[in-house]
């Protein structure tokens, strides 16, 4: 898909086309969306204008951390994976993982929303993410000159007629309760989550499986050292994580 794109990059980038179809996609208004080089420079763009501190913490390390100003908050929330209840208020959601956990691209809340769709499509090389404001400009006026590139622009509305996010968030759901299922056969303990992923309490995981060729997230940044979090593979990744499991030495249970 990229390489039907490469004339792109002999041309300036223009993310207007884009960024009219992908508010078109999420039902909103194309003036409150602003496309953004990755979902990292859409939280560092409204921080710079209205700061902030975390809901709580552990949460996702870009988010800001001052003592006041409006309250961030990731939904899923990462790292714990779970959704928000319907009456949990922030100021700015971070929906970085939203459609993937729903099938849907936004809750659709008052306020500011920050979004990665290098997390939805798997592709954070490609560096696309985006603000969704009422005042959306007043984030886009620290936005450098030509922020997105012009292959990400050009190849998005293409990966925008792809996009299924039903049927991809009811596969990671399926995936997710498989990928479950496996680690506790190992007697591992594994938090229920929403996300793409699951928390694994399991100290030293990472550091038996990497050898083999496997690397989970160390949560150690997030404050929690004796935790995981494991990426719902497909079933070849699957099959790949359980061998190497089995080869780090950890036994799994009968029964």
């Amino acid at each position: 898909m990229l390489a039907r794109h490469l004339d792109s990059l002999r041309r300036y980038p223009d993310p207007t086309e884009a960024a009219g179809l992908l508010a078109d996609a999420i039902g909103v208004d194309s003036q409150r969306l602003l496309l953004t080089n990755g979902g990292s420079e859409a939280i560092s763009l409204v921080d710079r204008e209205i700061g902030g501190r975390v809901w709580t913490e552990p949460e996702f390390g870009l988010h800001p951390r001052n003592p006041d100003g409006p309250i961030w908050r990731s939904d899923p929330h990462n790292p714990s994976g779970r959704l928000a209840d319907p009456d949990e208020a922030a100021d700015v959601w971070d929906e970085a993982f939203y459609p993937l956990a729903t099938g849907q691209w936004t809750v659709g809340r008052a306020g500011v929303v920050v979004g990665s769709l290098t997390k939805v499509f798997a592709a954070p090389g490609l560096r696309l993410g985006y603000i969704i404001a009422d005042d959306v400009g007043q984030f886009a006026r620290h936005q450098p000159q030509w922020s997105v590139n012009s292959l990400a622009v050009s190849v998005l509305p293409e990966l925008l007629e792809l996009a299924d996010l039903t049927g991809w968030s009811e596969a990671i759901a399926a995936a997710r309760k498989e990928l479950a299922e496996m680690l506790r056969r190992f007697g591992l303990s594994v938090e229920t989550t929403d996300a793409p992923w699951v928390l694994v309490r399991a100290p030293g995981l990472r550091e038996f499986l990497a050898p083999h060729g496997v690397v989970v997230r160390d949560c150690a940044s997030f404050g929690m050292p004796e935790y995981v979090r494991v990426g719902v593979p497909d079933s070849d990744g699957l099959a790949r994580l359980e061998s190497a499991m089995i080869r780090s030495g950890v036994e799994a249970k009968s029964g």
